[in-house]
């Protein structure tokens, strides 16, 4: 069965973080040791990525030396997850599988950041193709919302190499989805789980539509014609556009009760998923067809209970010490139910050394949120505050693809194109705010007084890619093997972001029995009509509303790869990239008065050097250094207002922001110990020229974000991995069983460089520079990077059939996710230690295999902590308990 290019390379891979070891070098290859190993592990890892180099596992050879490891691949360092080791973790999406990769954390549950650097210096790529986000705040897409099912391979490639994009910071994430299968095959599967903190125990939700639990709205939701005629006629809702009774007519027109109404529940549900994956080929002559379809549904719930606190600035205690106390204080309860809804379609046709894949993947990720507040508010008083809030956000990705490989003889060929569109739906956002009066003891909420308010949103992202790749390759006909290498890439992505915000105001004060009424009443189109209730926009400032954005990039590069002498290998390229990045506000309400636009025209040479040196029959090492870029979000443009809800904080963009530069330095050894056995260390060093950075600041009493270009950085660390077998031997239970052990260890520390003379363009200066040290403190680490992150795995495997049991503990040590306000304290995330259990085995009724799958999750019940901490004392920003997890899976196979 012919592969691709890299999928002939990366053979027979059976472990988390399997790091490729650069290709042998020329001469006889000796044959690999025997050694049993389970079924699934014996299987080719399908790998499409962009590139037409490399040489195919029947070239590679060496001169008077062999590494006795099946892994014989590309000249870079990468990390690959097949899909049976995607299977062993048993993780539901690839965010959770990668966190076991060296040097890899994940954070927020679904942004990937490679060796302590943010998710903006990590590119994702779906078959070598680039991937539109559907996240508002990010343009890279969260992995989150990709199942592992859909998924053949995902490769890591943390030194650079000029056949990806420059983008490439930290590392590329490429994600395979399967193709041709090698027999036919139909599973059907089904899951149930639920966690201690959630299934069975108190949560809140909404009523919502009929048809939540399908992923789809059935029309509740729907913008009503009157409300959409006023967003359409290009005139803020306010009452010098529009009539009283024309507002009151808008506002009546909303869906009240169904989308504002929180319940409690005593009895959260448990989690379920349906799926059912199925493939066929064909062999027509030589030539061999194939479809692989696979679809998934599921339904998940999370109670989240804790406490949300911000400090505004540090005070003096009784004894002169100088503490932090937490300005806003609030207990607070989520639950979320998230809903998904996931299709691949493929079709592969190989003929003679060629591989045609088409392929198509509908990826539909909700999640409908129900959430209460109560606390103080010292902004607003020492009365409490009550804040209630609804939401349903919708988050989806199509892709289509066309991807061609082809060899003749010496000659190599690749081209690739794809269309991808994502799209992230959030209408009726609604929160009601209500605070307690001594005096009529009673919470209450008329419209206008400080800490009440009731206010709903409708935002709507559509983000678009059209790419397209065009490689080849040549093998010299020398006495030492040398490939050489060309391309030519081009990108165009768009993106079109709207939001509009209203508040329901009063036009007289509302009878206090009024303003007591629960949220659903206190809306209802009576009291709208009759105490004249209306809606008001305050999304109303040019440039806030509405904006589009685009990215376009022309890329060509050249590379070679040559063995230079015995047990030398060089592999040397550069790229020449030039990108036109825009984000315009638009003006919605004909004012005339936007601004901050911002237009990026930057072109580069991104040269990239690896050298490999076999220096002794089962031992290499390898050294690169390569310059990459990372050019701002969109989001980190925009002069939009955003709330994140995984935080409850409030962002805006800086139209100021420039790209950031990297040099990137790598060095490596690798042992090959035996057959998908290694011990490798590493040391890596970056310096980063003009990062991006969080900024904070007080917007009347709310802690409110932006970003900025920190003038330098610098960041360092070193990696370990081990792996290793050990065979078990004797009679009985142990009789086919081996012990599986890896260990991997990243240490990594980073600090933010600002000098006396150094600025920055902060937002809202019109462009002028201002002290860097206003903004960023010299020394301060890198926002998202953790100094220690580790992974163990330790497990049983019968060699035989099926069979698995595997205990997985990962740690990641704190790191700062957010800048404090003014002299404040950072915000400081401990992740700590997390245990979990999976186990897989096969069985049969009949004639049916059954694959039985058993995980618990968070053994420890690690929970979540977000601090800021000045001597004794602490604010927890965000601080809840996360529950113990266990699932149950059953896959028929035919």
């Amino acid at each position: 069965m012919t592969t691709s290019i890299l999928a002939r390379l990366l053979l027979a891979t059976s472990a988390l973080g399997t790091v490729v070891a650069a290709a042998p070098l020329h001469a006889q290859a000796q044959p690999a040791p025997a050694q049993p190993t389970p079924a699934d592990d014996d299987q080719d890892v399908d790998v499409s990525a962009p590139g037409a180099g490399g040489m195919d596992a029947e070239d590679i050879v060496v001169v008077g030396r062999y590494i006795p490891n099946v892994i014989r691949a590309t000249p870079s360092v990468v990390s690959v997850l097949s899909a049976a080791d995607m299977a062993r973790t048993g993780e539901g999406d690839i965010a959770g599988a990668l966190k076991r990769v060296t040097g890899l954390s994940v954070v927020g549950g679904k942004y990937v950041y490679v060796r302590g650097l943010g998710e903006r210096y990590s590119l994702a790529l779906l078959n070598g193709l680039p991937i539109p986000s559907p996240e508002p705040l990010k343009r890279v897409v969260p992995l989150d919302i990709f199942p592992t099912d859909l998924l053949a391979s995902t490769m890591v490639q943390k030194s650079y190499s000029a056949n990806f994009p420059g983008e490439f910071g930290g590392g590329v994430i490429n994600l395979t989805t399967k193709a041709i299968p090698d027999e036919p095959f139909l599973n059907l599967s089904g899951s149930l789980s639920g966690d201690t903190v959630t299934t069975g125990q108190l949560g809140y939700t909404y009523r919502g539509s009929r048809s939540d639990w399908t992923s789809f709205d059935s029309g509740t939701r729907s913008i009503p014609t009157p409300l959409n005629a006023a967003l359409n006629s290009g005139r803020a809702l306010s009452r010098s556009n529009f009539t009283l009774d024309e507002l009151k007519t808008i506002t009546m027109s909303l869906n009240n009760e169904q989308t504002n109404l929180i319940q409690s529940n005593d009895t959260i549900p448990v989690n379920m998923s349906l799926g059912v994956t199925g493939g066929t080929a064909w062999d027509i002559g030589e030539d061999r067809l194939g479809v692989i379809g696979s679809v998934s549904w599921s339904n998940s719930w999370q109670t989240r209970g804790g406490l949300q606190q911000t400090t505004f600035g540090i005070s003096v205690d009784g004894s002169g010490n100088q503490v932090i106390n937490p300005d806003q204080d609030f207990r607070f309860l989520s639950t979320e139910n998230r809903i998904q809804l996931n299709g691949l379609l493929g079709v592969g046709y190989e003929f003679g050394e060629h591989r045609i894949r088409f392929t198509n993947v509908y990826i539909r990720d909700v999640l409908k949120e129900a959430r209460i507040q109560d606390g103080i508010d010292v902004g607003i008083g020492e009365d409490p505050v009550n804040k209630n809030y609804t939401s349903w956000f919708e988050r989806q990705l199509f892709s289509t693809s066309l991807v061609g490989e082809f060899k003749w003889d010496s000659w190599k060929l690749g081209l690739r194109g794809t269309y991808a569109k994502s799209r992230r739906d959030s209408p009726y956002e609604r929160m009601n705010s209500y605070r307690y009066d001594p005096v009529i003891d009673s919470y209450f909420n008329d419209l206008r007084t400080g800490g009440t308010s009731s206010t709903i949103a409708f935002s709507k992202l559509e983000d678009q890619v059209w790419a397209g790749a065009a490689d080849v390759g040549y093998t010299l006909s020398t006495e030492r093997p040398i490939t050489l290498s060309a391309g030519y890439a081009y990108t165009d992505n768009s993106r079109t972001s709207t939001r509009r915000d209203f508040r329901y105001q009063s036009a007289d004060v509302l009878p206090v029995g009024v303003s007591q009424q629960r949220p659903d009443f206190l809306l209802s189109p009576f009291n709208i009509q009759m105490f004249d209730i209306y809606l008001t926009e305050v999304s109303a400032a040019a440039g806030v509303a509405k904006y589009d954005a685009g990215l376009t990039i022309h890329a060509g590069y050249g590379q070679v790869e040559a063995e230079l002498f015995d047990g030398f290998r060089l592999t040397a390229g550069v790229r020449y990239e030039t990108a036109k990045q825009y984000v315009t506000p638009v003006d919605l309400f004909g004012t005339g008065e936007v601004s901050g636009s911002t237009n990026l025209d930057n072109s580069y040479w991104l040269p990239g050097v690896t050298l490999t040196w076999n220096f002794a029959e089962d031992m290499q090492g390898r050294f690169a250094i390569s310059k990459t870029i990372a050019r701002p979000q969109f989001r980190e443009l925009a002069a939009q207002t955003y709330t994140d809800t995984d935080t409850d904080r409030t962002s805006f963009g800086n139209p100021y922001l420039v790209d950031s530069e990297l040099l990137n330095v790598e060095g490596r050894y690798e042992w090959y110990i035996g057959r998908d056995e290694r011990l490798t260390l590493g040391a890596f060093y970056k310096k980063i020229d003009k990062p991006i950075e969080t900024i904070s600041f007080n917007n009347g009493g709310a802690l409110t974000t932006t970003f900025a270009n920190a003038p330098k950085a610098e960041l360092y660390g070193l990696e370990a991995e081990v792996q290793k077998y050990f065979e078990l031997g004797g009679s009985g239970f142990f009789a086919d069983r081996r012990i599986f052990a890896s260990a991997n260890y990243t240490f990594t520390d980073s600090k933010i460089k600002v000098s006396d003379g150094d600025t920055t363009r902060p937002p809202g200066g019109g462009g002028a520079d201002a002290p860097a040290s206003d903004y960023f403190r010299d020394g301060a680490p890198l926002t998202g990077q953790s100094d220690h992150v580790a992974n163990l795995q330790l497990g049983l495997q019968n060699q035989e059939k099926l069979s698995e049991q595997t205990i997985l503990l990962s740690y990641a040590s704190d790191r700062v996710t957010q800048r404090g306000l003014g002299d404040t304290p950072d915000l400081i995330e401990r992740p700590g230690v997390r245990l979990d259990f999976v186990a897989r085995e096969e069985v049969s009724i009949g004639k049916t295999p059954l694959e039985l799958k058993l995980e618990v999750r968070n053994i420890l019940g690690t929970g979540y902590r977000e601090s800021q901490t000045l001597g004794d004392s602490t604010v927890y920003n965000n601080k809840y308990d996360i529950g113990r997890l266990i699932s149950f899976g059953i896959t028929a196979k035919f």
